[in-house]
C-alpha cells in the first residue's frame, strides 16, 4: 500500500483528506498534521511514499517544508503541493524546489487519488490550469535566455538566407543590395555572434532560434 502523510492547517479539509485516503483501499494514512514545523522528524517517523503538502500554514509554509526535506537529502519521497494558490510565484517556487506535482484543493476526490498514484509511479501531476502556467513560465524563461546578439533587421535577413544555404550573390539578388554590402553585413554578423565561419554562424542561429 502507498503510505501517505498529509499537511493541512484547515481541520475540516484535513479530516476529509484523511478519510478519503483511509477509505480508498490502496493507501495507508501515516499521519495528518496541521503544520510542517517538524517536517524532518515527521518524515523520519512515518517514512511516507507521498506527502500532500498545503502551502499556507502557520509556522512554516509548505514550500519551506519542501525545501527543508530536499535539503536534508530526502529526494525519493513524492511531494504534492495541494493548495488554493495558482499564482506564478508559488508554482515556480514549488517546481524549482522539487515538488512532484501541484494540485488545487478543488480537485475532485477521485481525481486526487489518481494523481497520488501517478506521482508515486514517477509522474508529475498538475491541475490543468497549473500545467498551462508552467508551460508559459518555461516558455518565458526560454525566451529570456535566447540571445539575438543585437543583430539589426537587415543582418537578420542576411543570416536567414545564410541558414538557407544562399550564396553571397543569391543574397544580393534577394535583398537588392550589392555583394560588397552582403560581405559587410556578414562581417558584422560574425563579429556580433563571435564566430569565424558561416558554419558556426548557422549553428548558433539554429541554437538560438534567431533565423
Amino acid at each position: 500500500m502507498i503510505k501517505i502523510s498529509i499537511y493541512e492547517d484547515n481541520k475540516q479539509l484535513r479530516d476529509s483528506l484523511a478519510l478519503l485516503v483511509e477509505s480508498s483501499g490502496e493507501f495507508k494514512l501515516q499521519e495528518a498534521l496541521g503544520n510542517c514545523v517538524n517536517v524532518i522528524a515527521d518524515y523520519k517517523r512515518n517514512r511516507p511514499d507521498v506527502i500532500l503538502m498545503d502551502i499556507d500554514m502557520p509556522g512554516k509554509t509548505g514550500i519551506e517544508g519542501l525545501i527543508e526535506l530536499r535539503s536534508a537529502g530526502f529526494v525519493d519521497v513524492k511531494v504534492l503541493m495541494l493548495t488554493v494558490f495558482d499564482d506564478n510565484e508559488n508554482v515556480f517556487e514549488a517546481v524549482k524546489n522539487g515538488a512532484n506535482g501541484y494540485l488545487l484543493k478543488k480537485t475532485p476526490p477521485a481525481l486526487l487519488l489518481e494523481y497520488i498514484k501517478e506521482a508515486y509511479q514517477g509522474g508529475a501531476p498538475m491541475t490543468s490550469s497549473i500545467a498551462t502556467q508552467v508551460l508559459k513560465m518555461f516558455t518565458e524563461v526560454y525566451k529570456q535566455k535566447t540571445d539575438n546578439f543585437n543583430l539589426s533587421d537587415r543582418e537578420r535577413d542576411v543570416l536567414k538566407y545564410l541558414v538557407k544555404g544562399f550564396s553571397y550573390k543569391m543574397i544580393s539578388d534577394e535583398l537588392f543590395i550589392s555583394i560588397d554590402t552582403v560581405r559587410s553585413h556578414i562581417k558584422k554578423i560574425y563579429e556580433k555572434m563571435h564566430v569565424n565561419s558561416k558554419t558556426e554562424a548557422v549553428a548558433l542561429a539554429f541554437k538560438n532560434n534567431i533565423a
